[in-house]
């Protein structure tokens, strides 16, 4: 979710990439419903090894969860590394009645989150 809500609201100024400590292959049915609902696109994504991704320089790596800070490996040409605690919304209760909600709450934490990172690089470069 959260590579295409940064594309969605942001990808013109920031190109974001996504990948997993754990990766499953695939993407979570309702992490693609609640992305749809905002209009984003997610029939193309997939769930990929970060170490796809360690070969390329990148600006920022973001961790969005406790596992993933643990598990992931080194990124030497991260400029920067953050991490945000945000509990994977697949994780708890499997009741049919709350999944879905604790899908779009993680959603929109992730979006919030975003929209504040993207602000602060653009108020740097200004």
């Amino acid at each position: 979710m959260a590579e295409a809500l940064a594309r969605l609201d942001h990808g013109d100024v920031i190109e974001p990439l996504s990948a997993g400590s754990k990766p499953t292959g695939w993407v979570h049915p309702l992490a693609i419903k609640a992305m749809e609902e905002l209009g984003a696109d997610m029939s193309q994504h997939r769930s990929k090894p970060a170490a796809e991704l360690l070969d390329r320089p990148v600006d920022i790596v973001v961790t969005v969860c406790d596992s993933a800070a643990a598990d992931c490996p080194l990124w030497p040409k991260a400029a920067r590394i953050d991490h945000w605690s945000i509990v994977d919304p697949s994780w708890g209760d499997d009741d049919p009645a709350t999944r879905y909600d604790r899908f779009l709450a993680t959603r929109d934490e992730l979006r919030g989150r975003i929209h504040a990172l993207v602000k602060t690089l653009k108020l740097r470069e200004d």
